[in-house]
């Protein structure tokens, strides 16, 4: 019989004699490539997780071991202790406050007679609203600011996030030095 559509080369009709067979050899390896297709995809799944498997692991169980903290690493804000007078470093100059995007800190000082700068009375900051830009750190003229090394910060209160850095300072001082 002739096709019934001229136009069309290479197009198989039923009429046509070894249409069926082509047919029917196509249904029969369909599901055995199928089969090799997966059994391949196994294959290369479980190298793969053998070879994860032979890694080190990339994570610490926290609670029982830690990681070094690395150099860079930025955490809250703290006064730095004149290590000649054993007090902050600190003048009370504001500089900070008025360089932090945020508004989360708040210095107040006073000038004690006899003392020829100002030293704070009140330096607070509040951690919740701190976005650790560092523009406090870098304006700061006397270098009384820098990143603290504190990661663990964790609370369900926000008024643990409220730091009295002065209070923090004198800690500090009352403290043996540690070396880090």
């Amino acid at each position: 019989m002739e096709n019934p559509h001229p136009n069309l080369v290479g197009h198989v009709t039923v009429n046509q004699p070894g249409a069926e067979v082509g047919a029917a050899l196509k249904a029969a390896v369909r599901p055995v490539h199928q089969l090799w297709v997966g059994f391949r995809s196994l294959l290369i799944g479980m190298w793969v997780t053998l070879t994860e498997f032979l890694k080190r692991p990339a994570t610490v169980p926290y609670p029982r071991a830690t990681m070094p903290i690395p150099e860079r690493y930025r955490g809250h804000i703290e006064l730095v202790l004149d290590p000649e007078t054993g007090q902050s470093r600190c003048v009370a100059c504001k500089l900070c406050e008025k360089a932090c995007p945020s508004n989360c800190i708040v210095v107040e000082g006073i000038k004690r007679p006899g003392d020829k700068k100002k030293t704070p009375t009140v330096f607070t900051l509040d951690f919740t609203l701190c976005s650790l830009c560092g523009a406090c750190v870098e304006v700061c003229p006397t270098s009384a600011l820098r990143f603290s090394r504190r990661y663990n910060l964790a609370s369900t209160r926000r008024e643990d996030f409220h730091i009295d850095l002065l209070k923090r300072l004198q800690e500090q001082a009352a403290r043996p030095p540690t070396r880090s």
